[in-house]
């Protein structure tokens, strides 16, 4: 680690472990979050845990009620017009201004995650596919170096990630769905931003479109 970088406090430990867990539905739709079992797991106490499910409750990924609790949110088919419509807007923008953006350790971060892409995600392992679509949206969103639309950008993937995680069982295709990354590394690693954009709102539009078919 760089000298300079502060190590993530306990409770960005603790969001990003938990988000995690609620974005792959590790932590199923629902379901109670139990705080002493998380602190357990993490090895840390319940402010941290606390402070990071205030977080996610903002990003809409938990809900707190009064005497209750604090619970996973469903997964609600109807939120998926509303995610798209804020992800083909800002999507394609945003893969833009990585292909003009990113530096030279950028590309060769995406050039690396493009030959891993190349040698094959295996097909029938859907949960290590859509780690993998996660772990390279992140990769591109890094290079927009704007760190406010980089959380935007996160935000509505997750929660899109959700909605695939909740329909993955029912979908043929879904290595297709990754594999359709490896041209738009290509046009960021190469600098063509006109090219990022439409293969980006593609790229949107077939989720969209994969998800309504099984509706």
């Amino acid at each position: 680690m760089h000298p300079h970088v502060n190590p993530p406090s306990l409770a960005e430990q603790a969001y990003l472990f938990v988000r995690d867990q609620l974005v792959m539905l590790d932590i199923p739709p629902g379901s109670p979050i139990n705080e002493d079992e998380l602190g357990g797991t993490l090895g840390m106490g319940r402010t941290p845990i606390r402070e990071a499910l205030k977080r996610l409750e903002s990003e809409r990924l938990v809900v707190a009620y009064p005497r209750r609790g604090t619970f996973a949110t469903d997964v609600h088919i109807s939120d998926l017009a509303h995610i798209s419509e804020v992800r083909r807007t800002l999507e394609p923008m945003a893969t833009a201004a990585a292909a003009e953006r990113a530096t030279e350790a950028d590309r060769a971060t995406l050039t690396e995650l493009r030959a891993q892409l190349d040698a094959g995600v295996p097909a029938g392992d859907n949960a290590e596919l859509l780690r993998t679509d996660l772990a390279l949206h992140r990769a591109i969103y890094r290079c927009v170096h704007n760190p406010f639309l980089e959380d935007t950008l996160i935000r509505y993937d997750n929660l899109a990630t959700r909605i695939w995680c909740v329909f993955v069982p029912r979908l043929s295709g879904m290595a297709g769905h990754v594999d359709e990354h490896v041209p738009l590394l290509t046009a960021i690693i190469e600098g063509d931003a006109e090219k990022a954009a439409a293969l980006t709102l593609e790229h949107v539009a077939g989720f969209e479109a994969a998800i309504r078919a099984l509706i």
